[in-house]
């Protein structure tokens, strides 16, 4: 599958300087020792496939569970890994993601059913985002998602 690099171009003056990305993987960052059962929530929820998972390394005897590194899933085409928030760690868990599909309110309800909460009921029609039909819900670890159909190619479309 080819991949477009995303260029870094300085706006005030439209140089590039020279840095490109091949992607974006995101990380989610989940309060320890949750990080499993997240991984477990994306698969039930939303399909996600696990590919690999890194534990960290030998951690202090009082903790009953081993703490998960890095667990990298791909939903879709996009890769994105889960891992524990570590003791030394400065990351801050929050994110909202935006998730297609042709069928919002399925996907909502499956994500439901494996234990998110609705946050914004399915609507339809002007004005919402995304498409032409969204949905929004928070997963047990407080991040947020965006269910919509796919935007539509409009003319006369504003923004």
């Amino acid at each position: 599958m080819a991949q477009e690099n995303a260029a870094i171009v300085d706006v005030q003056n439209g140089e590039h300087n020279g840095v490109s990305f091949f992607a974006l993987k995101p990380q989610l960052v989940i309060p320890a020792p949750k990080a499993n059962d997240a991984v477990q929530f994306y698969k039930n929820a939303f399909g996600a496939e696990e590919l690999k998972r890194v534990m960290h390394p030998k951690r202090k005897a009082e903790q009953e569970l081993p703490l998960i590194h890095s667990a990298e899933l791909k939903l879709g085409s996009t890769i994105f890994s889960v891992s524990d928030q570590a003791d030394d760690s400065d990351a801050v868990s929050s994110a909202v993601f935006c998730l297609e599909t042709d069928d919002v309110a399925g996907a909502v309800d499956k994500a439901v059913a494996a234990g998110a909460v609705i946050i914004a009921e399915v609507s339809e029609g002007e004005g919402v985002d995304c498409g032409g039909c969204v949905g929004k819900v928070k997963d047990p670890y407080g991040l947020i998602w965006t269910i919509c159909s796919p935007a539509k190619e409009s003319a006369n479309e504003e923004v």
